[in-house]
């Protein structure tokens, strides 16, 4: 479970080439933590908990409150996310999904190097939902940088925007492990518990 929010730099234009403070996202200290972590997993799914979404525009005015910040190379706060994915590739770290939230509505997201401006990553879902107790927006645009691919969206109708919990477009999502096959069903559903969508993946690596 990760924190964007402690050690990040102001939020700012998010477009500087260069490391440094005001890049911060994770923090150099939990980027360590979480790099030391996957490699010493022996866990068959390796679940990132994320508060902020990776390739979803989170927008602070003129300024960005994540780390996506348009179409491009990586910049800003992105190079934490590149640095983070590079070495999951570079270490063979095997089935890593995200789980995100923050733009309050649902989506499902694949991420791929075939479709990325950075391709020094392996492929990966993020599923997105919450918060349950906020207006809904949505949906965000999305940022080529990590080749995200939209599966799956549910929000808003076009021009609506905050809206009451009393109108239904709520949503939260429920992960399920099957302790036979190590399948991972994860599934998006609504205020009322309806499921909206679902995705079953198979470990790519399964030991006994």
């Amino acid at each position: 479970m990760l924190d964007m929010r402690s050690f990040r730099g102001a939020n700012s234009a998010n477009r500087q080439s260069g490391r440094g403070p005001e890049t911060d996202f994770l923090g150099r200290d939990q980027l360590a933590w979480l790099k030391q972590s996957l490699k010493a997993s022996t866990a068959t799914w390796k679940i990132i908990a994320s508060d902020m979404p990776i390739g979803l525009l989170v927008r602070d005015g003129d300024n960005f409150e994540n780390g996506a910040n348009g179409d491009g190379e990586v910049l800003g706060r992105e190079q934490d996310i590149a640095e983070l994915l590079k070495f999951v590739r570079d270490h063979d770290i095997q089935n890593l999904v995200w789980l995100t939230a923050d733009v309050h509505y649902t989506a499902a997201h694949h991420y791929s190097p075939e479709r990325a401006v950075f391709k020094d990553f392996t492929p990966f879902w993020e599923f997105v939902s919450g918060p349950i107790h906020a207006g809904t927006y949505g949906p965000g645009e999305l940022d080529n940088t990590f080749g995200p691919k939209l599966e799956f969206v549910k929000a808003p109708p076009e021009g609506r925007a905050n809206m009451s919990p009393s109108e239904g477009f709520q949503f939260f999502g429920q992960v399920d492990l099957d302790p036979e096959s190590k399948a991972l069903t994860v599934t998006l559903k609504d205020i009322h518990g309806a499921s909206l969508y679902q995705k079953v993946l198979a470990p790519t690596d399964v030991t006994a």
